[in-house]
């Protein structure tokens, strides 16, 4: 993974970019992470994102629309350790997650509203690979994320 800042890519190529409305915490020790797109559109039920999660990741970024729920996490130190284990760069939350400390000492990038102890649901309900809608931005499986200190910007393409 190259080298980047999120500053940096919005000097460089503001007009390709689009910027995630602040508001996101980072979890995990890999402040820093980018990666081509895949996407889980789910509710308070967690079981795309095993899935997902399961599944190689080949360096990609996971983006989760929990639909801004507090009620509950969608991911936890199991589901991040499986993300880890099948070379997933990060996950994206739009929502929370759970076993905030384990996760702050592993090697991926989080990021998430908030933490929640309760855990979600697991009724298989949900949808892959979908185009999602949050934070001001369009993320679209395909895509490319890139996520440091600073912020999340999204990009049609490859920046390097």
């Amino acid at each position: 993974m190259s080298e980047f800042k999120t500053a940096d890519l919005c000097d460089d190529y503001s007009a390709e970019l689009s910027i995630v409305v602040p508001g996101f915490l980072s979890f995990g020790q890999c402040a820093l992470f980018c990666g081509q797109i895949s996407t889980v559109k789910c509710f308070e039920d967690n079981s795309l994102v095993r899935e997902a999660v399961s599944s190689a990741g080949e360096g990609r970024v996971l983006i989760v629309d929990g639909e801004a729920s507090m009620r509950c996490a969608l991911m936890g130190d199991q589901l991040a350790t499986l993300a880890i284990e099948n070379n997933w760069h990060g996950i994206i939350i739009n929502g929370c997650i759970r076993d905030s400390f384990d996760i702050s000492l592993m090697q991926i990038g989080v990021k998430a509203l908030a933490t929640h102890p309760l855990k979600s649901q697991k009724r298989g309900a949900g949808e892959r690979d979908v185009t999602l809608d949050f934070a001001g931005v369009t993320f679209r499986a395909g895509d490319y994320v890139y996520a440091d200190e600073d912020g999340i910007v999204v990009a049609p393409r490859s920046l390097f």
